[in-house]
């Protein structure tokens, strides 16, 4: 790669590889946050920015996908076909130099060889997301580069995501569930990945990254749902997260609604169940479902 990290604003840059600035609020929520920094930044506090991004949001959703490998390990052959280091590599630099079609047709082949696609998430996609934050370390690529490739990475992920969602539990009725952040948080990659094992265990998931306490309420009054799973993403939006499950729990068709809470930070806020009024925690997606189910089945047996 013949690649340098570059001074211009990263505004200028999103804009010579053909993406307008002006779109970067409508884009994935690595554009988000950007959006909200004031008006070319300088370079010293854009890579602040992308450290910041790879702490709260990368690095989390990696150890999420990373923490899964043992709950699917029972659903794989005996000797699996697995996503070599040189595929990894190349499927980064498939979403670095080309676009996320090329990407998503090499993700296609690789199926076709027989990949299980729970590998193509856990030694493909997130290997390859942690590929190009090294090559930005070492140099080799520019802010927007890492940032346009981590993009197409969510686009592959959102386009194989239906296909990750079929599976011998989804014949069984839908449990319906509400899967948000905090209203207003900038922390939601990892979200997107608990909504799909969700999915593949045979829920219906409501939510969406941008979506307002309003909305959320509005929801819980208008249809039935078993569980509201709210992502925390930092310490001052405690009271924002008890706000809105007091008000969820008021407003639910579901005078039982189960809540459970998770996030990178939750194990760390000493009484946060008490303090937010949530049934559980979870750390990781497959907790997170087998939280629910467990809480389900207890509220049931005691109905």
């Amino acid at each position: 790669m013949n690649r340098s990290r570059s001074d211009a604003s990263t505004e200028e840059e999103l804009c010579h590889v053909g993406l307008p600035y002006a779109l970067l609020e409508a884009a994935p929520p690595v554009f988000g946050a950007w959006a909200a920094l004031p008006d070319k930044p300088a370079a010293p506090e854009r890579r602040r920015w992308l450290a910041r991004t790879i702490e709260t949001e990368i690095i989390p959703r990696l150890m999420l996908v990373h923490r899964t490998a043992q709950a699917v390990q029972a659903d794989l052959p005996a000797a699996p076909v697995r996503p070599t280091a040189a595929q990894v590599d190349e499927m980064a630099h498939l979403v670095l130099d080309r676009d996320s079609q090329a990407a998503l047709a090499f993700v296609q082949s690789l199926r076709a060889a027989g990949v299980a696609l729970e590998l193509i998430y856990l030694e493909l996609l997130a290997p390859s997301a942690r590929l190009l934050g090294a090559w930005w370390d070492d140099d080799l690529c520019s802010f927007a580069d890492v940032t346009l490739g981590l993009w197409r990475l969510q686009q592959v992920m959102h386009a194989i995501g239906a296909d990750l969602r079929l599976s011998p539990d989804a014949a069984r009725p839908a449990r319906r569930a509400i899967l948000v952040p905090v209203p207003g948080s900038q922390h939601t990659m990892g979200l997107f990945i608990v909504s799909e094992f969700f999915r593949r265990a045979g829920w219906e998931v409501w939510g969406d990254a941008a979506v307002s306490a309003h909305d959320i309420v509005a929801a819980a009054r208008r249809e039935w749902f078993d569980l509201l799973g709210v992502s925390l993403g930092s310490e001052n939006q405690v009271d924002a997260l008890a706000s809105v499950i007091l008000d969820v729990r008021k407003a639910s068709r579901n005078r039982a609604l189960v809540v459970i809470i998770g996030g990178p930070i939750v194990a760390s806020i000493p009484g946060l169940l008490a303090r937010v009024g949530a049934d559980a925690t979870a750390e990781d997606a497959p907790q997170a479902v087998s939280q629910a189910e467990s809480l389900l089945a207890e509220r049931s047996a005691g109905a």
